[in-house]
Formats: C-alpha cells, structure tokens, sequence
C-alpha cells in the first residue's frame, strides 16, 4: 500500500476516533438503547411535550451513531478494496477505492465541526447584541463595522437578519443594536463571538490622520421557544418605553413605542423597538429576555469554557477576545486560540468561520488556552 494512502486512512481513523469519543459511544449507544425503548411505550403520548422531546433525542443519537458506523463500514471496505486490487493486480480497483478514501476523508471534516455543534442551544435562532466601546465616535463606527460583519456572515451562511433595536452614534456608527439571526445552528456558530473586539486604524474622523484604538463588545444568546420554561417574577423587571430611533425611516417614530426590560436581580436589559407598536415591541422585548436568562442559566452550567461574558466587563484593554489590526499592517488574531488572518477585509466582510471552528474546537477540549491544532 502507498505512503499516501496509508495517511490518508490514519487521518480517517483517527477523525473516527474523535468522532466516537466526542459522542461518548459507550454511553450513546446504550442511551439510543433506552429511547428507542421508550418510544415503543403505549403510553408515550399521553403527555405530547414528553413525547416530542424524547423523539428529538432519539433521531439526533440516532443519526449520529448512525453516520459514524457508516463512516467506519465504508473505510473498512474501502481498506480491503484496495488490499484485493492490490493482490490482483486490478489498478482499477485500487483508483476506485482511493477516490473513495479522499471522499471520505472530506465528509469526517464536515462531521468533525457539526460535532462540535451538539450544545443544548446550538441548533436555535441567536440574538447578537454589540454595544460601542469609550471613545465616542471611534467606538461607534467600530460597533457599526461590526453589526455589518455578523449580518454577511449570516447572510453567507442562508440566514435571515432582522434589526430588534438600534440606538445611533451622535455623529456616526451605533451606540449599541440588536440583530435577531435565524437559521440553522444560528446559536452554535455565534456564540463563540461574545467578548470585546478591538480595532486599530488610521481614524477617518481624525484630520491629521493618527492611529486610533477602539473597542466594542458583542453578546450573543440564543432564542428560546416555549418547551423552555424560564420563569421570572415580574416585580423583578422594570419596563421603560421610550420614543424609537435609529437613521430614519420605518424605525423613527413619533410616539413611545419602544421597549426596555430590565431584569434587576442581574441587570440583564433587553430593548425592542423594531415594530411601531408598543404591545408588539413589549412581547418581543420579553421573548428576548427570556433568551438572556436562559443563556445565563446555560453559561453557569459549563465549567468556565470562556471569560466572563463582554457586557459584565470593562470594554477595553485587557478584556477583548480578538484583534482587528489594519494599520501599521494587516492582522486580524483570536487572542484565545491563536487563529490569524492577514486579510482582515475579508474577515470584516463575514469570512469568520476559522476563527469560529476553532474556539468551538476549544470549547470541547475544555481548555482556556490550549492551541486548537493540538486535538485535531
């Protein structure tokens, strides 16, 4: 068997590997075990919320155990394949079953990041949040630079976007906005970018033209549907309404239709102003509420995965996950896994998927400062 071959079926192994541990086969084999059992129950649907939720469970293990035992049957006849065209002297034989190789190969690196999406909200609808940094203008028009990012990079991905609240800069840029992305595994993918971001550049508001620093910091939480049950205590929330603003257009109004909640126990504050009437704009404001408690509850079940969230900290030096360098050179570098790109025009235009496969890769190794080339 070629040297090159030979690579390639250890690279597969070994992505197999990862696959079956990542999924705790032992244990995922014997829970699919138990819900296909459930599910034979004459009494599963007496309570259809139950019903549905173990259903999902059921196909997602099942799918999963079903792609990597596919994965390793097509290998295994790949290897013997090539072993027979070998020993017959078919070359034929040998180019069918290496092709296959290759194919396989590129179907685990697809398998390997949808893996890492397996959270309990990795799958929903996001709220993605960036609020202006000290600085004024500089700070705003980065926050602005920001929003702009998210939204092309969901467009890219087939998401949709929509605008819940925007409060503009004086002069240029926003203060803070709120985008809702829909689309799959929306939540999965954004929730590596909660943190600050900073900037530097040669400031376009700066007559003579010197390099500026400016921070923002984006939060980013999932939406929650009605199978999840957050209560909150209303007494706890203070409601504000307040006249809608933003560049003009559908979202500047005339009368106090926009919405703040703010959760006073934690000081978590939602807003909504997208709709022109109130009453929709305070439902929606209380969905996104929600969503925040609910992405708090899911941050203090894991084990420190990241720094405290980018809201709760000072936006500024110290704190920020990840730096935009377009003068004196171009570098754009994730401060927790080492992630670089030298063109950071194309990463300002959405291209974030290295930088977010890569701290999702750390997330499930668990480790705050470990490379994410060591446990791939």
């Amino acid at each position: 068997m070629r040297a090159e071959t030979q690579s390639i079926i250890d690279e597969i192994q070994q992505a197999i590997s990862l696959l079956r541990r990542h999924l705790d086969w032992d244990v995922a084999t014997k829970r699919l075990q138990e819900l296909n059992a459930l599910s034979e129950s004459p009494d599963l649907w007496n309570d259809q919320e139950k019903a549905q939720k173990l259903l999902r469970e059921r196909n997602r293990l099942d799918q999963q155990i079903g792609a990597v035992s596919k994965l390793s049957r097509d290998l295994n006849e790949a290897v013997e394949l090539i072993e027979l065209g070998e020993a017959e002297g078919e070359a034929s034989i040998v180019e069918d079953a290496e092709a296959t190789l290759k194919t396989l190969r590129s179907e685990l690196a697809k398998r390997q990041v949808q893996a890492l999406l397996s959270g309990e909200a990795d799958g929903n609808d996001s709220y993605l949040e960036v609020h202006a940094g000290a600085g004024g203008t500089e700070s705003q028009d980065w926050a602005l630079m920001l929003m702009r990012m998210y939204t092309r990079w969901a467009e890219q991905h087939g998401c949709k976007v929509e605008l819940m609240e925007e409060s503009a800069g004086e002069q240029a840029g926003v203060k803070s906005a709120t985008i809702l992305v829909k689309g799959d595994n929306a939540y999965g993918w954004l929730k590596t970018e909660s943190g600050v971001h900073r900037l530097v550049r040669i400031s376009p508001f700066d007559a003579n033209a010197r390099r500026q620093t400016s921070f923002a910091s984006v939060w980013v939480y999932p939406v929650v549907d009605d199978a999840i049950n957050i209560d909150i205590n209303e007494s706890d929330v203070r409601v504000d309404t307040y006249r809608s603003s933003g560049a003009g257009g559908q979202h500047v109004n005339t009368t106090d239709s926009a919405v703040r909640l703010t959760h006073i126990p934690t000081g978590i504050a939602v807003a909504c102003q997208n709709e022109r009437s109130q009453h929709k704009n305070r439902a929606t404001a209380w969905q996104m509420l929600r969503a925040r408690l609910y992405e708090r509850e899911l941050k203090l079940r894991e084990e420190k995965a990241m720094a405290e969230a980018a809201s709760k900290t000072e936006i500024g030096w110290g704190h920020q996950i990840r730096s935009y360098v377009l003068q004196p050179y171009q570098l754009v570098k994730d401060l927790r896994t080492g992630v670089e790109s030298t063109a950071p025009d194309d990463v300002l235009n959405g291209d974030l998927d290295p930088f977010m496969e890569a701290s999702l890769a750390q997330r499930i190794a668990g480790t705050a400062d470990k490379q994410v080339q060591d446990i791939d």
